[in-house]
């Protein structure tokens, strides 16, 4: 089998790449996660104990929520809406990330821990919005300085609007190789590490092969930022929520702008996100489903119909009580921020909901 070409306008695989990933598993992220509480970062605990003592208006069925109602501050303990499936689950939920980088780091025997434990609590909150598809994470680092980061951001903008599962015009062909060549020029210049066309070649075929919600071009240059690049607006989060999300600089003097990671606290107004085509060779197409809070049910309810059943007293009550629900759903009557196909998943359910289930709950 002869060797695929690379070029700008071509779509790469992941073989072609000369990049090294490695790895770190579900356990690894666990000991990341343990090691975090205890160094505890007093700006993100501040944020998460503002979140836990905001107003929120009772029906929050559809929107994203991030729930904080008993408990200490353990990831068991916060509950987020996913923005696929419409579950409340917890931030407990462990993940893979998949660290991409330049040979050079591993010459060096550089540990990929610390690329993760420096956007861990962005990550738990992106894997915690993501019910499917988000139980592996893709990283590629390099060490761009800020306005290289900026380029290369707006050439894969450019190349997903108009070159991504599509046929482009000659004029924009044209383009997309110019900004190509002069980004390949720039990081070369700059001995910047990985390559562009390197950087280019893993970026887009995990895009084409993975279909993440997001990928994340990782700095570890102290003067710029890691950007966080979206697939599709559904997987932004809410300015709602995070509109005062720390920023991630230790510098207490810093401003607004001065980001360690591009997290979107403005909304769709401060993402990334790219215009990709999906449907038939590109992917399933994105959209918002409503299902039943059971982890392993996979009914999803109706959402063109907005008259829901309510359980008599809250989860518990109501699952043992063997009301039968409606087409639309069976919503706990004492936070109302969930809903079962049946009584029997409300009780199945009930020992993890128990722990965020409560009629005063703390919501944005």
């Amino acid at each position: 089998m002869a060797k695929r070409h690379y070029s700008a306008l071509s779509q790469p695989t992941l073989s072609m790449s000369e990049l090294i990933c490695k790895t770190l598993d579900h356990d690894a992220t666990d000991m990341l996660i343990d090691k975090w509480l205890e160094h505890r970062n007093d700006a993100y605990w501040e944020w998460f104990q503002g979140v836990r003592e905001r107003k929120h208006a009772a029906n929050s069925l559809r929107r994203q929520v991030l729930v904080w109602n008993k408990g200490d501050f353990l990831p068991e303990n916060i509950f987020c809406r996913t923005v696929d499936t419409g579950r409340l689950i917890p931030l407990d939920r462990t993940w893979s990330t998949h660290v991409y980088h330049h040979r050079s780091m591993q010459d060096r025997k550089l540990s990929m821990m610390p690329v993760v434990f420096t956007m861990l609590p962005e990550l738990m909150m992106l894997r915690g919005m993501h019910d499917i598809g988000c139980d592996d994470v893709y990283i590629i680092v390099t060490d761009m300085k800020r306005q290289e980061m900026d380029d290369v951001t707006e050439y894969f903008n450019l190349v997903c609007r108009h070159a991504f599962g599509r046929t482009c015009k000659p004029s924009v062909e044209n383009e997309i190789q110019f900004n190509h060549m002069r980004l390949s020029h720039t990081l070369l210049k700059q001995r910047r590490t990985p390559c562009f066309p390197q950087i280019d070649i893993a970026f887009r075929a995990i895009l084409h092969e993975k279909r993440p919600p997001f990928i994340i071009l990782f700095s570890h240059q102290t003067t710029s930022y890691s950007q966080i690049l979206f697939t599709h607006p559904l997987f932004v989060p809410s300015e709602e929520i995070f509109f005062d999300f720390p920023s991630g600089c230790p510098n207490p003097c810093c401003n607004d702008d001065c980001e360690m990671i591009r997290f979107p606290r403005r909304g769709i107004e401060g993402a990334v996100v790219l215009s990709i085509k999906r449907g038939r060779r590109n992917g399933r197409k994105v959209r918002s489903r409503e299902m039943c809070n059971w982890i392993d049910c996979s009914i999803c309810f109706n959402e063109e119909t907005s008259q829901y059943a309510e359980s008599s007293e809250g989860s518990q009550s109501s699952a043992d009580s063997g009301d039968t629900p409606n087409n639309n759903g069976l919503v706990c009557s004492k936070c109302r921020l969930v809903k079962y196909c049946s009584p029997e998943h409300q009780k199945k359910d009930w020992e993890e909901h128990r722990r965020v289930c409560a009629k005063s709950a703390a919501i944005i």
